[in-house]
């Protein structure tokens, strides 16, 4: 399969401090991959370069065959779907579910003056009605429920077929009903055909959704292991990655994570 993305000794430094520290790592266009680590550790600084939003201050980045710094940003950007906390909050809150999403088609946030096509508002219902939002697609942004919100985002980043779809921390702040609900959304996502490369960022291994292939380990900006998810997603590795004695269960595709009482050490 085609790269999506390879980052090769890619170091971001702020403050004299290297946010991420020679990381070399490769997305294949058919692989779903987890990045996981503590807060700080540079996960989203990488989803950052990978949505071309930051450049390294070393290393090479390339992202669907073009080079990081040698390539137009804003031709390369439709082709990736990025849904994140910090872009929702830059959405109007009066704006429609169905603008919301249908202004993806022209990669700007508050529907003004464009003009669009029929099938770009049957593209965009059909969106919605994949992510459980038809009935939502009158309503305002600002009066959505969190989950809501969340799968407007991610309803928004896939509008456009991307070739590669980034995903920060989509499950953050969800009650658990909401946060099984988007889970299984995006299990069912992961595994369709057709579905671009996936990278999806999250603190805990309880929110990696079901049909993910790889993970990432990051500490402080170092990759601490990465591979396939039922390799290297190990409590040996967890471990490391969180400085501190982590047991690992799973059951059915799914993980759940806790530290390890002094007593069982």
């Amino acid at each position: 399969m085609p790269q999506a993305l390879d980052f090769s000794d890619v170091v971001v430094r702020r403050h004299s401090r290297n946010i991420v520290d020679g990381v070399d790592w490769t997305v294949n266009g058919d692989e779903r991959w987890v990045v996981l680590g503590p807060n700080g550790a540079g996960k989203t600084t990488l989803l950052q370069l990978a949505f071309t939003l930051i450049h390294p201050t070393s290393g090479t980045v390339t992202i669907l065959d073009e080079r990081l710094g040698r390539s137009d940003v804003f031709e390369l950007r439709p082709r990736i779907g990025f849904a994140s906390s910090s872009m929702a909050r830059r959405v109007p809150h009066e704006e429609t579910v169905i603008d919301v999403v249908l202004t993806a088609a022209y990669s700007v946030l508050g529907r003004w003056r464009e003009r669009y096509e029929s099938v770009d508002e049957r593209r965009a219902r059909r969106v919605l009605a994949e992510w459980r939002l038809d009935q939502l697609a009158e309503r305002t942004f600002g009066t959505l429920s969190d989950g809501e919100q969340k799968r407007v985002q991610i309803a928004r980043a896939v509008m456009t077929d991307p070739e590669l779809l980034l995903l920060d921390e989509p499950t953050a702040s969800l009650d658990l009903g909401a946060r099984e609900e988007l889970l299984g959304l995006l299990s069912g996502y992961a595994q369709a055909p057709g579905t671009p490369a996936m990278v999806m960022v999250t603190h805990h291994v309880e929110e990696i959704p079901v049909g993910f292939t790889h993970v990432l380990l990051l500490r402080e900006g170092r990759v601490v292991a990465q591979g396939p998810i039922a390799e290297t997603l190990t409590a040996q590795n967890l471990t490391a990655t969180f400085g501190m004695e982590i047991a690992l269960t799973e059951a059915d595709g799914r993980y759940a994570a806790r530290a390890v009482a002094a007593s069982e050490s």
